[in-house]
């Protein structure tokens, strides 16, 4: 299976569709009540429901998911309502349109449970009404919609998600100690479709800080990302250099990072990182270790670059 432990646990939403074929008689009876098997409807949604929990024990790479929510409807179509859904069919009577919708607070997506739901809800159909009905046929079984996770990171870019790198570190820049952490960072915002148009490193020294930083600013590069110095050793002041300069803190940013850490390593809750805007820049400090860097890096992108949507006055 694959490793998911890095992901946050976001809202994951997906919807999934079915189509069972029946004659036109057939819809007769059920309407009427007159199945051998009874109830028809609330069975297929109960196996719907049924087989959406036991998702991962038929596919084999599908990681248990809290269901948070679940909703199974049906409707009758017809080729003169929803011809798109007889297209390419040899059914030309009638149809039950089987839709699920579910939500889920996650690492991974829902839309296999979904998927798997309507598959089993139209099986469950299909076996009840076998007995009045020889010209039974499935088809259309799709995704109609997911939303969450990677699906989301697109709305998250914004058009100017530029970037500035900054390493503080004695060592580093000193030429002791090789980069890693900014290097890391490089790699995860590229990766993300953003830019980094400049990358220094400056000793852990706070008017280098302060400069590269109001350098960066007066470009208006949108955000600046420092590694190092957030620490509680005596040379770790990056935290101070960055908060003489901000104008607005973003607390909830650190807040991320340290939350989504401390799942991970009880080290975590050392780390003193700040956000916060200064002029049209945001300014993020993350930790000088490049497992640090990575894991608050997953906390806060590509949501990050909301900020700059915000900050420019356009809202949420």
């Amino acid at each position: 299976m694959r490793d998911i432990s890095h992901k946050i646990s976001t809202l994951r939403t997906a919807s999934a569709n079915a189509v069972i074929y029946i004659t036109e008689s057939t819809s007769i009876k059920i309407k009427q009540g007159q199945l051998p098997k009874g109830n028809l409807l609330d069975v297929a949604r109960a196996a719907a429901f049924l087989g959406a929990k036991a998702t991962p024990q038929l596919l084999p790479h599908c990681h248990p998911v809290n269901i948070d929510g679940m909703q199974v409807d049906f409707e009758y179509i017809y080729p003169s309502s929803h011809p798109d859904f007889f297209a390419g069919t040899r059914q030309s009577g009638a149809g039950i349109l089987i839709t699920v919708s579910a939500k889920s607070i996650g690492r991974t997506g829902i839309e296999m449970e979904a998927l798997t739901a309507v598959s089993i809800a139209a099986l469950e159909l299909y076996d009840m009404l076998k007995p009045v009905d020889d010209q039974l046929e499935i088809g259309h079984i799709r995704l109609a919609n997911k939303t969450g996770g990677k699906s989301d990171h697109k709305r998250f870019l914004a058009p100017l998600a530029t970037c500035a790198v900054l390493v503080c570190s004695d060592a580093t820049a000193s030429g002791k100690r090789q980069d890693n952490s900014g290097r890391k960072i490089e790699e995860m915002l590229l990766a993300t479709g953003a830019q980094v148009l400049d990358y220094q490193i400056v000793a852990d020294e706070k008017p280098r800080i302060q400069q590269a930083i109001k350098t960066w600013v007066d470009r208006d590069i949108p955000f600046i990302f420092t590694t190092g110095g957030t620490g509680l050793g005596p040379r770790d002041v990056t935290v101070e250099a960055v908060s003489e300069l901000v104008d607005k803190t973003a607390d909830g940013i650190a807040e991320a990072m340290r939350g989504h850490g401390q799942q991970r390593t009880p080290l975590a809750m050392m780390s003193r990182s700040v956000a916060g805007t200064i002029g049209n820049s945001l300014v993020v400090t993350l930790p000088g270790s490049t497992n640090g860097v990575k894991e608050c890096l997953e906390a806060i992108l590509p949501a990050l670059f909301h900020a700059r949507k915000m900050m420019m006055g356009g809202g949420h």
